[in-house]
């Protein structure tokens, strides 16, 4: 195999130093039993693995690693497995987002700063494909990802559930006095049959079609179940193909292009992906320097169908979408909406690697001509509440509510919505309009999924299921109903969300994609001059300079000083 065409291997300034630092350099790798020869003139292979036990859905990881070294074995390079930060959404408080950063920041040094030629990404869960992926695009050495697959779908009594888009749903039957504890106990035994991320169309699952359809992970890999050997195999070939990769010089930059972008968009709105996506891609997007405005994720739903029928915004899950066909079906059902000559980490295009693609089940499917919506599943709002854009899942929203005035029942944080939701002295009406300031990147601090807001139970159980919510807050790709997520700028740095009060009218208008609070311009301006900003919720560590230097959700809440690229470094002299 030839080495990398734009110059010689990168390792081999680790080994071309001085006296001291190269008997340091290589007495790393002799004190593990390998030979000199084992690692000195092949391409090292970093394995940036986020495996962890309190990440549950990237639990599995390891195995996955052993496959991909056996693949890096016999392309004839040397692999070397690097640990790396773990986000686990459900459990790391208060959000995994406010440390995606973080894990894109290590991701990010631990390649600079080794002497790797190549990487393979190992990362499954909702944070960390995007932070894997921002960290690679920076240093821009050649690298692919290998996701962790989705969990087997969840069984309670004789239906297919899944983590969590049933959660939310019989949760709200609990609360509303349809569902007994029993019950609840039951569904959660089985709501997690086996290793691997979350079974709907949430954040974990979009992000690894989004990858997929970036070129960044090999065709067809997204929907394979965690414990489907067949992404073990996946997982091998990954190693030969990051061989491939170094040895053509093909950098993240050379693959995630404008072209690469557009398809993924165009993806995410096919599959009735998360909102969360819309963050993370413009977060990737600006580590790249590709310009991704807001505005092209709503340009392009307008003639992109929705063809995947999975939960939330449809009937199954991620191992029925495998069986299905999984994303190379759907994309050749879109192929003439594609850049199908965006080039891929197989080393093949776009068009190649759908070529023969097929639905093998056209209700989990759909065909092009028989789309559950058009005009895409997502839809960016405008208007006076979010002049800086805010996003709503339309194929997860109730359609008459898309377009809907209330009146607006205020919470200004997420612990007085929940130590009150419930009080019948709101007097809370089907028809208002739920709104829950500070749920924002500063605000939270790091932008939680609160903004699906939970119903009054007064109100579940008179069986009103839906109704129009508001905030500055993510909401979980799993859940559903009619969410306006994202208002920009957030209420914490004085947007227009801080200055609105209950009893304000507040109208939605899908169609028209605007959000506005009916009060005047003079209203407005009198409250904004009355607005106290809160102090900050912490000064020190990571956490401190986060909230110093976090930018709004219309712009990847990346931290401003890590937009751009950094150059991959090579090792100099520090010893003679």
């Amino acid at each position: 195999m030839a080495h990398d065409e734009r110059g010689p291997l990168r390792s081999q300034s680790w080994w071309d130093t001085g006296a001291l630092d190269l008997i340091g350099h290589r007495s790393q790798f002799r004190m593990q039993g390998f030979p000199e020869e084992a690692f000195t003139g092949r391409p090292v292979i970093g394995i940036l693995n986020s495996w962890s036990e309190v990440a549950g859905c990237n639990a599995h990881l390891r195995e996955l690693a052993e496959h991909v070294k056996h693949g890096v074995l016999r392309a004839g390079g040397f692999p070397v497995e690097v640990p790396v930060i773990s986000l686990g959404e459900p459990i790391i408080k208060p959000t995994a987002m406010l440390y995606r950063n973080l894990m894109a920041m290590a991701v990010e040094e631990l390649i600079r700063g080794n002497p790797l030629d190549g990487v393979v990404l190992l990362a499954s869960c909702d944070k960390t494909v995007p932070a894997a992926l921002m960290g690679a695009a920076s240093v821009d050495v050649p690298a692919l990802m290998v996701t962790g697959g989705p969990m087997l779908s969840g069984r309670f009594r004789n239906e297919h559930v899944g983590a969590c888009t049933d959660c939310w749903r019989l949760h709200d039957e609990v609360r509303g006095g349809r569902m007994s504890q029993a019950e609840w106990d039951e569904f959660e035994s089985g709501m997690c049959r086996s290793f691997g991320h979350c079974s709907p169309m949430g954040t974990a699952s979009t992000m690894a079609c989004m990858t997929e359809a970036l070129g960044m992970a090999p065709s067809g890999s997204a929907a394979i179940p965690a414990v489907d050997s067949r992404r073990g195999h996946v997982a091998e070939r990954a190693g030969s193909q990051i061989m491939d990769l170094v040895a053509a010089g093909t950098r993240p930059s050379d693959i995630m292009t404008r072209d690469a972008f557009e398809n993924a968009i165009r993806t995410l709105h096919a599959i009735g992906g998360s909102t969360n996506a819309v963050i993370h891609l413009m977060a990737i997007a600006g580590r790249l320097g590709v310009e991704l405005p807001l505005e092209l994720f709503d340009e392009l739903a307008a003639s992109t169908p929705l063809l995947l029928n999975l939960k939330p915004s449809g009937a199954y899950l991620m191992e029925d979408f495998y069986y299905a066909g999984g994303l190379p079906a759907v994309h050749a059902q879109i192929r003439d909406l594609l850049h199908l000559d965006a080039l891929t980490v197989t080393g093949r295009t776009m068009g190649e690697a759908i070529q023969g693609a097929a639905i093998v089940n056209d209700d989990v499917i759909r065909p092009r001509e028989l789309p559950l919506l058009t005009g895409g599943s997502l839809a960016i709002l405008r208007g006076n509440v979010c002049p800086d854009g805010a996003v709503l899942k339309v194929s997860a929203a109730t359609s008459r509510l898309l377009q809907h005035q209330g009146r607006a029942v205020v919470f200004h944080g997420v612990d007085e919505l929940h130590a009150t939701i419930d009080d019948p002295a709101l007097d809370i009406q089907p028809d208002d309009v739920l709104v829950l300031q500070n749920g924002g990147p500063v605000g939270a601090p790091g932008m939680p999924e609160y903004g699906h807001l939970p119903m009054p139970s007064y109100l579940l159980r008179q069986g009103v299921t839906d109704m129009v919510r508001i905030s500055d807050a993510r909401m979980s790709g799993t859940g559903f109903g009619t969410v306006v997520l994202h208002i920009t700028p957030e209420s914490a740095i004085g947007g227009t969300l801080a200055l609105i009060e209950t009893g304000d009218r507040i109208r939605l208008d899908t169609a028209g994609r605007r959000l506005d609070v009916l009060v005047s311009d003079e209203e407005l301006a009198d409250r904004r001059r009355a607005w106290v900003p809160r102090p900050p919720s912490d000064t020190r560590g990571y956490r401190g300079l986060y909230l110093r230097t976090v930018m709004q959700a219309n712009q990847g809440c990346d931290l401003d000083f890590l937009v751009g690229s950094s150059a991959p470094v090579r090792a100099g002299i520090t010893h003679g």
